[in-house]
């Protein structure tokens, strides 16, 4: 139990503040990114309260993509698959279980990790993106799976390339990979 609490003292020291530049590319890369997939709701004419676009956890991919593009959190095959399977978990889930909304809850999170552990799609979002789809109040079904999920990551993973890319800056290119 000692060396439990001993590696609870961390002991490296706090990275250093990212420069202003990379500051600012993070800045534009969320900002018109997620006011992108907020756009479709003045199209469609959807209450932005209403929406079947946005979803909470967007914003955490929002900082992954634009504010850790290196990271491999942050790659598409994360973004994509990350954010798709989880969300037909969540609705899987959802669908054809009756029980708790805590256990339900807590299963798609923990199912959502398992199989994005074995993609290689590891996404934390995707985690969010699993809750949201158990306890959101679902009445779309697996359409919840294309429209908002998938067309969303997909609008994210867009700008993501076009605003990392217009970095001069090597480490800001994006992405590292594909699959």
């Amino acid at each position: 139990m000692k060396v439990v609490f001993s590696r609870m003292k961390g002991g490296a020291i706090c990275p250093p503040r990212m420069p202003f530049s990379k500051v600012a590319w993070s800045w534009v890369g969320a900002f018109i990114g997620i006011y992108s997939i907020s756009i479709l709701n003045r199209i469609s004419d959807i209450d932005i309260l209403q929406s079947m676009f946005l979803v909470g956890s967007f914003g955490a991919s929002a900082v992954l993509i634009y504010g850790a593009p290196q990271a491999d959190f942050s790659q598409p095959r994360n973004l994509l698959g990350g954010h798709i399977i989880s969300a037909f978990i969540g609705v899987s889930l959802q669908q054809y279980l009756s029980l708790d909304i805590a256990l339900l809850g807590s299963l798609a999170v923990s199912l959502s990790i398992v199989a994005m552990h074995f993609t290689r799609t590891l996404h934390p979002p995707g985690g969010a993106t699993a809750l949201i789809a158990v306890m959101g109040g679902n009445d779309h079904g697996y359409y919840f799976v294309l429209s908002p999920i998938a067309t969303g990551a997909l609008i994210l993973l867009i700008i993501a390339l076009v605003i990392n890319n217009l970095s001069r800056n090597p480490l800001r290119h994006y992405p590292r990979y594909w699959f």
